[in-house]
């Protein structure tokens, strides 16, 4: 958890040197470095157009980051997960030891744990499914895919939702 606050505090800089308002909240009291996580305050930054950061997972042991992202998704209404990997997506077997694994564009939350995809924990996908938020998962290393996943240009691969649909989000 607490590399997570390390890693959401060091996104914040960067993207507070590029001009973009954002703001760190924690599932835990770090008030040197972060706020406390509070829906409504969460809610009232992004009105307000800033960016909020979620870090520290839920707080609670058991519950994985994956899970925590997609109940602050559900929580404050967000239009998709973006989950950044060292991957370029979802693959139908591991790239590293296959090197014909095919990357798949797009995904069922039902074929992600029928064929026990590892791409999130089950509690997270079935988050994501019952609050019909999609999972974009691309690759954090290559130069521009987070940018190209904010403005819902194509990128990685999209679990519970089509690029047509993504699209029209932006």
């Amino acid at each position: 958890m607490l590399a997570t606050v390390m890693n959401a505090i060091f996104l914040q800089a960067t993207m507070e040197s590029i001009g973009i308002p954002t703001r760190v909240q924690t599932a835990f009291r770090m008030s040197e470095v972060a706020e406390p996580y509070i829906r409504r305050r969460a809610i009232r930054h992004l009105e307000k157009g800033r960016v909020v950061i979620f870090a520290a997972g839920t707080g609670n042991p058991f519950f994985t980051t994956d899970t925590a992202a997609a109940l602050r998704c559900a929580e404050i209404n967000a239009e998709v997960v973006l989950k950044a990997t060292n991957v370029d997506g979802v693959f139908d077997d591991d790239p590293r030891s296959n090197p014909n694994a095919r990357l798949l564009d797009t995904l069922t939350y039902q074929e992600v744990t029928s064929k026990d995809l590892s791409v999130m924990d089950m509690t997270a996908i079935t988050l994501c499914q019952e609050n019909n938020i999609p999972v974009v998962v691309f690759n954090l290393n290559k130069l521009g895919n987070i940018s190209k996943a904010i403005l819902g240009e194509r990128v990685g691969t999209i679990i519970g939702g089509t690029r047509s649909s993504q699209a029209e989000r932006t």
